[in-house]
């Protein structure tokens, strides 16, 4: 894949907001809240498929080679083992397939990536829950059920994930037209 500096910039940029994302968390039971979801949607929204999952592979990476970026202000190989990591690994796979729904035949409606962005939370759920579940039952000997992990690592966080999907699918349908006439005048 070929890179433009235009686009190593905006990646790196889409990085550095997940991290700062990461740094405006609410600490809560299991999981804190934060907008790294937010800004995880949006890099897939806006840079694509391809270039969204690099931005949230970047930043996962970042974290685990010691920077302190994740929640907490915490980062290492260690985060492996931190409940919350199995999100982070959703990140990147939300991004994707958030840009690959979004990008699909050019048509950026509301509706569309609005139903991109609710596809996108569930894929990081996907992820992050059963990760969680295993870590805290497994590493962290702290015997919970799936539903309490389902419970204490989802359904809490729907009302204000889908508070982002709307937030993120707003801002999505005034940018992607900007990029698009940008990318059309180059």
């Amino acid at each position: 894949m070929k890179i433009s500096t235009r686009d190593m910039v905006l990646v790196s940029l889409f990085t550095a907001l997940t991290a700062i994302g990461a740094f405006l968390s609410i600490p809560i039971g299991n999981v804190p809240i934060s907008l790294q979801s937010l800004f995880t949607i949006l890099s897939g929204l806006i840079l694509g498929a391809k270039l969204g999952s690099l931005s949230q592979l970047i930043y996962v990476i970042l974290g685990l080679a010691g920077v302190k970026i994740f929640v907490g202000f915490s980062g290492g190989p260690q985060s492996i083992f931190s409940h919350s990591f199995g999100f982070l690994i959703g990140f990147i796979f939300a991004s994707y397939v958030v840009g690959l729904i979004t990008h699909n035949n050019g048509d950026f409606t509301f509706k569309k990536i609005f139903l991109a962005t609710l596809v996108g939370t569930l894929v990081i759920y996907t992820f992050g829950v059963p990760y969680m579940y295993v870590i805290l039952n497994k590493i962290l000997l702290k015997k919970i059920s799936f539903i309490t992990a389902l419970k204490t690592g989802c359904i809490i966080f729907l009302p204000g994930d889908i508070l982002k999907c709307f937030i993120s699918s707003y801002v999505a349908t005034k940018i992607i037209p900007l990029t698009i006439k940008e990318t059309q005048i180059r």
